[in-house]
């Protein structure tokens, strides 16, 4: 099974892509979709929505799983965060019907045993369970790329993650 974790970001959408077979995984592809401060918002949303496009062509994942947003933040942060998140939605939406969501503690508690984690030991933990030589770079990246594992690891439990 090959699945695509994306980490929405308005600014910087990470995303990662992890094959697994059995209890096997491996980290096929990652990166970051960037949006430029200063333009449009629609433009950036369409940008953030081909990139995820093109990621969904190029390496056809079976499976999605968006990390939730949590925010304790600014709203105005927060808005531009869901603006992303659904544009990113879309794109993978037209694709497949297999999309997935985990909340933040849930990714942390599946990659690292404990939902308190904190994103240095979930970075280490990413790049243990991936057998990488170093912490994939930026974070967003490895958070999606943790996202990727989470799904991975849930088995047959996924489907109460299914979106709604």
């Amino acid at each position: 099974m090959i699945v695509l974790g994306i980490d929405p970001g308005y600014a910087l959408m990470g995303w990662g892509v992890v094959e697994s077979e059995g209890s096997r995984m491996r980290l096929v592809a990652y990166g970051c979709i960037e949006t430029k401060a200063g333009v449009p918002m629609q433009n950036r949303l369409r940008t953030l929505q081909l990139g995820v496009r093109d990621i969904l062509t190029i390496y056809k994942p079976d499976e999605v799983a968006f990390e939730e947003l949590f925010f304790a933040r600014n709203v105005t942060t927060a808005l531009m965060v869901g603006a992303a998140r659904g544009a990113a939605i879309i794109a993978a939406a037209e694709y497949t019907e297999n999309l997935y969501e985990y909340t933040p503690m849930q990714i942390k508690q599946a990659v690292t045993g404990s939902g308190r984690a904190d994103k240095k030991q979930v970075q280490q933990m990413v790049r243990l369970l991936l057998k990488l030589d170093e912490i994939p770079k930026p974070d967003d990246a490895a958070d999606a790329i943790a996202c990727a594992i989470t799904h991975c690891q849930a088995g047959v439990a996924r489907q109460q993650f299914l979106m709604k």
